[in-house]
């Protein structure tokens, strides 16, 4: 039972707890938190049990793939609850709104395709065995009855797991244009039909086996290529769902909570220390520092003030801000980034496969045979009954079978060698994409670095120094403050004793330590001399001492360093676009020889600068992970972001890094030229097949026997091919 002392309303008074408990009756709330930074079972364990204990929270469960955390709470409980738990536990978090994913959650396309697999294995091995009976030389009425049988479970079957051509082919011809699945209709409709004329005249040879057994082959390649492409998801939606769906409107002087799309220019709003900023708009009260990395990639937070221009989505850390309404829900800049992506993602939509570029010679090929075919019997023998035969078994025989799974086995082979190299492709066409890339372009911070600041002198100070800085930096939510904090506790640091703590929204932390005033925080607000705007430094005063400065830097993610001179060495042109300053930048390139990088890049102008090398005729790579990166990594011939990646960003891109060190990507690039060598010796494979195969079936000799295992030895062939990438 829930305890309703932990509810602020209950404990107000009696009419209060009525309402509580009133609320409690109503239907739970159901919140949805992306939390970048899980990544393992451990972290699973810590945020469910961690989130389970916040008041009024009824369950937790964490998908670690999608890094979300499902909560099911009381009607009373909101995510402003639950991010601060989140970021006690160690995990930045940020609300997504649940209706927005929705319909991007199921997979209901995938357990479709795998019944109607399972349904023509189970008739095909019951109908093979049937036939074997034939094979053998059963006669007569034995023959006829096998015959029967065999029809009583092919066409029910046929009809069933046949679905997903059928009506594939019926919207392409609806269109009057023909694709892959034209030809498969064609021939299982066509064979069905032959085989119960034949079954009904008591004829020698029937296709019921031939046309089961290619129904589960051609099922068995469409499953191969569904789950290949099971986790691409629209990243527009994605950033949509990112949008902070309600803000705190100031009225007359009253709160309400109303939905962000109700909030129009000119309207105050209130932002929360921790909450997303809910509109683009202007600081009209209070002081802040604010967290602009997913936005705009900024290592450091920045001060916001009256007059500051925010926008939707930076996150507010320290201080309560009034914020006045400039743009909000689709005028947002939020938004007009959900915009690029979705055109993004449109364009590059555009990309056509290998597979469906032997699609537009295969199949005029195969409906050109199976015609010829029956006109050049008929016309020799005028016997309707054979020529028609003749033509079934041309389509059967020629069927893509072995084109049907020549890309998806390599794809599947080639994703399941690279997950064990630690990452995961998204996208049936990424490693054709990635095959081609002659440009690498990488963002900076949580890329090309681990995003995260990393003290580098602290041991250098006193250890009396070293123990007020750890009490200050206690008490501040600011980046640096908790990375010293963390740093000067794990070696054993214990804080000094100090009095009336509190933080200055903006500014830094402040306290008195044996009757002097000390602060911790920034070069201006502490008094540092002239030199001290370092942007990777923060500082540290006692009364009238000398200010001490606590220098920090962005730590480089493991096998950066070693991917940059592979590429360079490989001769692909390697680019550095980054929204941080120009020093920290300036500084990353030098140490990774990156002869071409920009710095303080606007989202707007990542993009714009992918599509201009794209323009030039340029294969680009995209290699990037925050909210800022998006439009660019949708925009890209191909894209990479890490696990740790903001949501949007991870289903923006093609591949995704599950470790932390960018050494696989080497590695992908390796992988994809050779599948892409596979993929086409696959498919001269199943060309050099149907050379053989035709003539055979045109000239009349393909039995269903022959039919049977034509198709079997194809498909074999091609999927062994395509095994030998897992070497």
């Amino acid at each position: 039972m829930t305890d309703l002392s932990a509810c602020p309303a209950c404990a107000a008074g009696p009419a209060a707890a009525e309402v509580a408990r009133a609320a409690q009756r109503a239907e739970p709330a159901r919140l949805m938190l992306s939390v970048p930074g899980a990544h393992c079972a451990a972290c699973i364990a810590t945020l469910e049990e961690g989130l389970a204990r916040v008041p009024g929270v009824r369950s937790a469960r964490v998908n670690l793939t999608l890094r979300r955390v499902a909560v099911e709470a009381e009607p009373w409980v909101t995510a402003a609850d639950l991010i601060p738990a989140a970021a006690r536990l160690g995990y930045q978090a940020h609300e997504l709104d649940a209706g927005m994913l929705a319909a991007s959650e199921t997979d209901a396309e995938g357990r479709d395709l795998l019944m109607r697999l399972a349904v023509a294995f189970f008739a095909m091995m019951n109908v093979m065995l049937l036939s074997v009976a034939v094979w053998s030389g059963a006669e007569a009425a034995t023959r006829d009855l096998f015959h029967w049988i065999s029809g009583a479970i092919a066409l029910p079957t046929v009809a069933f797991s046949g679905q997903p051509f059928f009506r594939s082919a019926w919207g392409a011809l609806r269109q009057w244009r023909a694709n892959m699945d034209v030809p498969i209709s064609l021939a299982l409709v066509l064979a069905s039909t032959v085989s119960l004329f034949e079954t009904v005249h008591s004829g020698r040879h029937a296709y019921f086996d031939a046309v089961v057994m290619l129904t589960f082959f051609l099922l068995g390649g469409r499953y191969l290529d569904h789950r290949t492409r099971a986790a691409a998801r629209s990243a527009a939606r994605e950033l949509a769902a990112l949008e902070v769906p309600r803000a705190l409107r100031l009225s007359e002087g009253q709160e309400t909570v109303v939905p962000v799309a109700d909030l129009r220019p000119g309207d105050l709003v209130r932002v929360l220390p921790g909450a997303r900023v809910p509109a683009d708009g202007m600081v009209e009260e209070g002081t802040s520092e604010i967290d602009r990395s997913l936005l705009t990639g900024e290592t450091l937070p920045a001060f916001a003030g009256r007059g500051t221009r925010l926008m939707a989505g930076e996150v507010n850390l320290t201080g309560p801000l009034t914020l006045r309404v400039t743009a909000a829900g689709r005028d947002s800049a939020l938004s007009r980034i959900a915009d690029l992506v979705a055109v993004a993602e449109a364009g590059r939509g555009r990309f056509r496969s290998i597979s469906d570029r032997a699609v537009r010679f295969y199949t005029p090929f195969v409906h050109s045979a199976a015609f010829l075919t029956f006109l050049g019997w008929f016309w020799s023998t005028a016997d309707l009954r054979l020529s028609l035969n003749t033509a079934a078994a041309v389509l059967i025989i020629t069927c893509p079978c072995a084109l049907g799974l020549a890309v998806p086995a390599v794809l599947t082979a080639a994703s399941g060698r690279l997950f064990r190299a630690g990452l995961l492709v998204k996208d049936g066409t990424a490693l054709e994409r990635l095959a081609e890339v002659d440009t690498v372009v990488f963002d900076k911070t949580g890329t090309l670095t681990l995003g995260r600041p990393e003290p580098t002198n602290h041991a250098a100070h006193p250890q009396r120094v070293r123990e007020l800085a750890l009490a200050l930096a206690r008490g501040s939510a600011h980046p640096l403050a908790r990375a010293l904090a963390e740093a000067l506790a794990a070696e054993g640091v214990r804080p000094a004793a100090v009095e009336a703590l509190h933080e200055v929204p903006g500014h830094g932390v402040e306290a008195t330590f044996r009757g002097q005033r000390v602060r911790f925080g920034r070069a201006a607000w502490v008094g540092a001399p002239g030199e001290a705007g370092s942007s990777t430094a923060a500082w540290l005063r006692a009364g009238d001492g000398p200010a001490l400065r606590f220098t920090f830097a962005d730590s480089l993610r493991p096998g950066a360093a070693d991917l940059v001179a592979a590429l360079t060495a490989a001769g692909r042109e390697v680019h550095l676009l980054s929204g941080d300053a120009e020093g920290p930048v300036a500084d990353l390139a030098a140490r990774l020889g990156i002869a071409r990088f920009r710095a303080g890049v606007l989202p707007e102008e990542k993009a714009a600068e992918v599509t201009r090398l794209k323009a030039a005729g340029r294969r680009v790579l995209m290699v990037g992970d925050g909210l800022n990166d998006t439009a660019a990594l949708a925009a890209a011939h191909v894209s990479i972001s890490p696990a740790s990646a903001l949501d949007a960003a991870r289903t923006a891109s093609d591949v995704v890094l599950i470790g932390q060190s960018l050494a696989p990507v080497a590695e992908a690039l390796a992988v994809a030229r050779r599948a892409v060598g596979l993929m086409r010796g696959n498919i001269v494979i199943s060309n050099l097949y149907n050379l053989v195969a035709v003539p055979v079936a045109v000239l009349g000799h393909a039995t269903p026997l022959a039919a049977a295992i034509a198709m079997s030895a194809s498909s074999i062939t091609v999927t062994l091919n395509a095994l030998r990438l897992r070497r």
